[in-house]
């Protein structure tokens, strides 16, 4: 007997894990919901992946972009199944530079999007009472180093937040919190600090885990029976301390 298909939304799937995360659940036979703000990059994926997939621009930080989503994704397909929270920005620079525009940012797509992005989907979630949420954070928001202060906040308060939902949501939804080390993404093609660009570009441009690695353990996370709740992955590549 086959599987249904499940309906998965996933925020910044314009590129990287979120893409990738895309491509591995429409295999697994889902549809997926595809939102980020590069509606070219979005459509041509919808395109390339062909029937079950939807793309729909949308700005975590912009509310009423969500709400507009959330009707289409109720409307179109019926209400979501999944949600991945991936979306996310890494400027990261000395404190002392005094990056007040990256600051803000960071904690309004990292932190404020997905919570804002859960906030919105919620109740479809909890519809069928068979619901998963899965957030992407990093090892920053266990370790802090110099450099990386603000966008560790962000990630310390991404996991703060996932382990109070998790309680609240039980047994019902599921919430699994993923904690990449350095994945080959685009990242730190963002970042504005000239210094911690190159070294950041450096380590990255070198990295051996890819968004396809994560996004397979996304697909085995959700593939697990319902009796089974995967709740915290910490992921580094073999080689970073």
């Amino acid at each position: 007997m086959s599987t249904p298909s499940r309906v998965a939304v996933i925020t910044g799937a314009s590129s990287g894990i979120g893409e990738a995360t895309a491509r591995a659940l429409h295999s697994a036979g889902d549809t997926v919901v595809l939102l980020a703000r590069r509606t070219d990059r979005l459509e041509a994926l919808a395109v390339e992946l062909g029937e079950q997939a939807l793309a729909i621009p949308a700005d975590v930080t912009d509310r009423d972009s969500l709400v507009a989503a959330a009707e289409r994704v109720q409307t179109e397909l019926g209400g979501a199944d999944i949600l991945v929270n991936n979306a996310g920005v890494m400027l990261l620079g000395p404190f002392s530079a005094e990056q007040r525009d990256d600051y803000r940012q960071m904690i309004e797509v990292n932190l404020l999007g997905a919570i804002t992005t859960t906030e919105v989907f919620l109740e479809q979630l909890k519809t069928g009472g068979a619901g998963d949420i899965i957030t992407i954070s990093s090892v920053a928001g266990r370790t802090a180093r110099a450099g990386n202060g603000v966008y560790a906040a962000t990630k310390w308060g991404i996991n703060g937040w996932s382990e109070s939902l998790r309680q609240e949501l039980l047994p019902d939804i599921r919430v699994t919190l993923i904690e990449p080390g350095v994945v080959a993404t685009e990242l730190p093609d963002h970042i504005t600090h000239a210094q911690t660009k190159q070294a950041i570009g450096e380590m990255y441009g070198n990295a051996t885990v890819t968004p396809e690695d994560i996004a397979e353990v996304i697909a085995f996370t959700l593939a697990r029976p319902r009796h089974l709740a995967i709740n915290e992955i910490l992921l580094r590549p073999a080689d970073q301390r």
